[in-house]
Parts: C-alpha cells; sequence; structure tokens
C-alpha cells in the first residue's frame, strides 16, 4: 500500500532545517535538566519507599502533606493517580526518599508514613480493627470466635475459605476498599449474621494501603548504573552490525541518529517532569530498535538504489531512497504513534512514563532516520570529497570515463 506515489522532496537539502531542530530540543532539554539539578529518577534508581493508598472519598492532600510534614517527613513526596478511565480513584502514591540501606531504616520509612496516615484518617473504634487491614487468618479467626454459622469446632476451615473470599472481594471488586458493610453480602456464604459479626469486631477505615515499595540507594544505583550499560551495549552491537553491512560510516550514523533520539526523549522527560523508571529504561530500548529500524530501512534501499541509479548524483539517489520509502514510514510510524497514544492517555498512571517515552520517541526516531542519520552519510562523503556513486552522470563518473576514453589527454589536462 502506497499513500504517496512519485514524491520529489529535496531532503537533504532540508536537512539544515532538521539539524536545527534537533539543536533546539536537545538545548530545551538540557537546560531544563540543569535548571532541575538533573534528571527526576523513580523509586527504583534513586532508593526510597512508596507507599500507595487509596481513599474512601476524595484525599485531602493538603491534609497528609501537614500530617507528613508535623512528623519530619516534609521531604516526602505526594502524587494523586487517576485517569479518564478512572477519574474518581482516590487514590495517592506518598514517596519517601531512604538515605541508608539498613534493614531497620528500610522499613522505619513505611512504618512512618502508615501511623501517620492511620493517626490522621485512621477513625479507629475501640477494641475494633480496621477490616481494610487486616488479612485473611486474621478475620477466619474472629469469625471462628463468634461463630456466626454455628459450626463449632469444626469451623476453622471454613472461616477460613469464608474470610479469603470476603478479602478477595475486597481486594478484587472494591479496589482494596470496603465502605459499607453491605458490600460483602455480595460474597457468597455471607449471610447477615456474618454480616453482623464482622461489624462487631471490625470497622472500616478511611484508607487503604494497595501496595508499597521498598528500594534501597545503593540497590537503585546499581539498577542506574546497568540501564546506562545495557543501553550503550545495544547501540554498540548496533554499530557493529551496521558497518558489517553496509559501512562503518553507515553505522556511525546510524548509532548517533539513536543517541540522539535517546538524548532528546530525556530531556522531554526533564521539560514535563516525568520520573525514569525501569519500565522508562525499556521504553528506551524499545526506542532504539525502533529508530534503527527505519534508518536500515533507508540505507538498504540506498544500496539498491546505487545499482539502478548509476546516472544520478549521490544527493539525487539519497532523495529519491528516501521519497520511495516514505509510504512505508508513515504506515509504520504513524499507526504505531496512534497505538502508544492510546496507552498514553488510557493507560493509566504506572504505564504513563512508558507510553510517553514511546510518543516522544516514535516521532523523533522517525525524522532522524532521514533528518539526522542519512545526512551524516552525505556529509561525510561530501567531507572526503568523493561519492559511493561513480555512474556516467555523475561526477566522478565522468571523470572515469574521460580517463578509459583518453587517458594521455587527461594527464595532459592534469599537468595544466
Amino acid at each position: 500500500m502506497e499513500l504517496f506515489r512519485d514524491i520529489k522532496i529535496d531532503w537533504v537539502g532540508k536537512a539544515k532545517y532538521f539539524i536545527a531542530l534537533s539543536a533546539i530540543l536537545l538545548v530545551a532539554g538540557w537546560v531544563s535538566m540543569a535548571m532541575r539539578g538533573g534528571l527526576r529518577y523513580g523509586i527504583d534508581f534513586r532508593g526510597g519507599t512508596l507507599v500507595y493508598v487509596r481513599f474512601a472519598q476524595k484525599p485531602p492532600i493538603d491534609k497528609v502533606r501537614a500530617a507528613l510534614h508535623a512528623k519530619g517527613l516534609g521531604d516526602s513526596t505526594i502524587q494523586e493517580i487517576g485517569d479518564v478511565t478512572r477519574p474518581s480513584a482516590n487514590e495517592l502514591v506518598i514517596g519517601l526518599d531512604v538515605k541508608s540501606d539498613q534493614e531497620n531504616a528500610l522499613d522505619q520509612g513505611k512504618t512512618l508514613i502508615l501511623d501517620t496516615l492511620r493517626e490522621t484518617f485512621g477513625g479507629a473504634e475501640a477494641n475494633k480493627r480496621d477490616l481494610n487491614a487486616v488479612n485473611a487468618e486474621t478475620l477466619a479467626g474472629a469469625l471462628a470466635q463468634r461463630d456466626p454459622l454455628a459450626l463449632g469446632s469444626a469451623g476453622g476451615d471454613r472461616y477460613l475459605q469464608l474470610a479469603r473470599a470476603i478479602l478477595a472481594h475486597r481486594d478484587k471488586e472494591q479496589s482494596g476498599l470496603v465502605t459499607d458493610f453491605a458490600q460483602l453480602r455480595q460474597v457468597d456464604g455471607v449471610s447477615d449474621a456474618v454480616v453482623a459479626a464482622m461489624r462487631d469486631q471490625f470497622y472500616l477505615g478511611q484508607f487503604a494501603v494497595r501496595n508499597v515499595e521498598i528500594v534501597g540507594p545503593k540497590v537503585g544505583a546499581q539498577l542506574r548504573r546497568q540501564a546506562i550499560l545495557v543501553t550503550l551495549y545495544a547501540l554498540g552491537g548496533m554499530l557493529v552490525y551496521i558497518a558489517f553491512r553496509f559501512e562503518w560510516v553507515n553505522g556511525a550514523a546510524a548509532v548517533l541518529a539513536v543517541f540522539h533520539d535517546v538524548l532528546i526523549t530525556l530531556g522531554f522527560f526533564s521539560l514535563f517532569n516525568y520520573e525514569i523508571s525501569l519500565t522508562v529504561i525499556a521504553a528506551l530500548l524499545t526506542l532504539v530498535g525502533y529508530s534503527m529500524n527505519d534508518t536500515i530501512v533507508i540505507f538498504d534501499r540506498i544500496r539498491e538504489n546505487m545499482r539502478l541509479m548509476r546516472r544520478e548524483s549521490f544527493d539525487d539517489l539519497v532523495n529519491a531512497s528516501i521519497n520511495q520509502t516514505m509510504s512505508r514510514t508513515i504506515l509504520t510510524s504513524g499507526l504505531t504513534f496512534l497505538t502508544v497514544l492510546v496507552l498514553y492517555i488510557l493507560g493509566g498512571e504506572v504505564l504513563r512514563s512508558f507510553a510517553f517515552a514511546l510518543v516522544v520517541g516514535i516521532v523523533v526516531g522517525t525524522y532522524s532516520s532521514f533528518g539526522i542519520a542519512v545526512p551524516i552519510v552525505v556529509f561525510w562523503h561530501r567531507w572526503r570529497g568523493s561519492s559511493p556513486v561513480a555512474g556516467p552522470g555523475s561526477a566522478a563518473g565522468r571523470v572515469r570515463a574521460a580517463q578509459k576514453e583518453d587517458p594521455s589527454r587527461m594527464a595532459v589536462a592534469g599537468r595544466k
């Protein structure tokens, strides 16, 4: 399928505009990094504690921040989680940097955050436990003690199964937060007597902890170093492959273009204040392969046309090769871009950074293939004063043809 036919765009002549655009984007990104003090790393790379909390009502961020500050956790970060599919998720993620790798220090950060939330929003009742925070064994023991189903001493296993079903309903159907005991009547085996027994022994807290992530600073530094190394290894491997497949200058140009894509994408992360996490590194590696694929397609078409268009100059041959692959580029990149754009909009907070890296990377990687990588090869041959094309229609071809017809005349011309 071809979207465009007989395109005659002078891409080589417009290379200066692409280079200027890249320079602007690179400068803007690195200025942003300098102003922000570097990239914003996620918990995977900087180390610390993340606590994901869901509230029964819209979370009062100012109240949470004031409570954490009063406990000496003023450097913690608070981010509201939500997207178009769950506009009223009522979820927060609270982050706290941890400077020590000691296990007690790592646990202390989590404990401080949880204790602060319980003191601020606990709503505890005397001699009762929070149903939104108990495990299956605790709930089963409480039900067995009351024995609302009159099972006697043989009801231990039955109550454990019932407790697991209740908590599964709490975590999956109620997103970890039960706001009314009547909601538990949807669970098979839960009768009015069971609900009454739970009501007597438990209360419903205003929040529930959905997940806790803890990463030590030393582990974070190791992950950061490994992420850089794996990206460099990928670029090095591609350089060797393309140098073997085409020429070393093609490999260098392709790697420089991909390196350019990664730097611009990181600059956008700084401009929009997104975190760099392990999922973002996965997206960057995906981008490396995607951008390299586009570049190889153009290089391969250039190599084919070197045999078919020997009468053309190298600039004309390169322009024709890019124009011939433009339909394929627009179809592939356009459909991929639409897919990751939907993922960015609807994928939720967890996938947002990953999708953002691909959204930016696909756009930058597509234009860098013909706007950065190919011009580098063209400029190299111009600088060397040579061209890989030496057909009769090219300057080098005319010289060789004249030498073949009358070598002595060329020698005399050379002496003059």
